[in-house]
């Protein structure tokens, strides 16, 4: 290259840099990662009374921690949701178990699984996580561990859904439905101000379950999963196949290795897809969050949605589906 075209070849990538550095130094500049969309609180379905409890947490400077357990704890407390918490259908014998879990931005978890008589299952969780060495507590020993530490003790098996169950007796047909009533467990991830995430998960699992039966919600990595470098992911519908493909952890791992959230959730769909012959039988659905707050959903069948609480919106999406409507 001779001398003269050299400089000025030189002179123009020395304005192109000076003119890269101006607006890179203009305080509205914001590359495409630096962009954040928090706080914010989505859950599974359109549980948006819940994500607007939290989310006005969040925007009054609660931590995501405090932020999901609140927002999580108004599901529990709704009679009129019989897949969740206080009311929820019972299994084949007449037990109402529930099972919840929920992680910190520090990594750490709690869990219980087939805890009666205790409405608030993701508060024990909270407990288990914070106040022993343990990560899941099971059945007596999770009531023991709730009434020991305050909780108190209620019949929650509620006169409606005790008549639904008497009348299932009749023929006892054990056959999941698809998106049942519109809704189902919900798993709550939420991002505060500081840009740290949280997540819980709380149900009363399949009606008229087998006795002892477990789903993916309280199991870490299955029905939740967070990790605070990366983001969140949390699941509902058949807890079975969302356990046997770790559907949450997946998900999340996704995420770290590039995907959007949405490119992580349909990925994660359509491998319990292809790993299930009888997919079109049963529902799952994902969503996820990762630490700018970017939001992903896909499920198998049409009909599930996503609730979200954002600067003082809160909003109801429909998720896209591998099996269009």
């Amino acid at each position: 290259m001779k001398r003269r075209n050299f400089i000025k070849t030189a002179g123009a990538a020395g304005l192109g840099i000076t003119a890269a550095s101006r607006i890179m130094a203009n305080p509205l500049f914001k590359p495409s990662y630096m962009t954040k969309n928090y706080p914010v609180a989505v859950a599974t379905w359109n549980f948006q009374n819940a994500t607007r409890k939290a989310g006005e947490l969040l925007y009054q400077g609660t931590s995501a921690l405090d932020a999901v357990e609140q927002g999580v704890r108004v599901e529990e407390s709704n009679l009129k949701n019989t897949t969740v918490g206080d009311g929820g259908a019972p299994d084949r014998d007449g037990n109402v178990t529930l099972d919840a879990c929920i992680m910190n931005p520090e990594g750490n978890a709690g869990s219980v699984a087939y805890l009666k008589h205790i409405a608030h299952p993701v508060s024990v969780a909270r407990k288990v996580m914070e106040e022993t060495p343990h990560v899941m507590l099971v059945g007596e020993g999770a009531l023991q561990f709730a009434l020991q530490n305050g909780f108190e003790k209620k019949d929650l098996l509620t006169k409606e859904s005790e008549k639904a169950w008497k009348e299932w007796l009749k023929e006892k047909e054990y056959k999941p439905i698809i998106n049942i009533e519109n809704h189902d467990t919900i798993g709550m991830l939420c991002l505060d101000e500081n840009g740290d995430m949280a997540g819980a998960c709380t149900t009363s699992g399949l009606a008229y379950k087998m006795n002892g039966r477990v789903g993916d919600s309280p199991i870490i990595g299955a029905g939740l999963f967070v990790d605070n470098e990366i983001g969140g992911a949390t699941a509902t519908g058949m807890g079975e196949a969302v356990m046997k493909s770790v559907g949450s952890f997946l998900v999340v791992e996704l995420m770290r290795q590039g995907k959007s959230p949405q490119q992580a959730c349909e990925e994660a769909v359509k491998r319990i897809v292809g790993k299930n012959s009888n997919y079109n039988d049963f529902q799952v659905g994902f969503i996820a969050m990762n630490k700018q707050g970017d939001i992903g959903s896909y499920c198998i069948h049409g009909g599930f949605s996503y609730a979200k609480y954002y600067k003082g919106e809160s909003t109801n999406t429909k998720s896209d589906s591998f099996l269009r409507d």
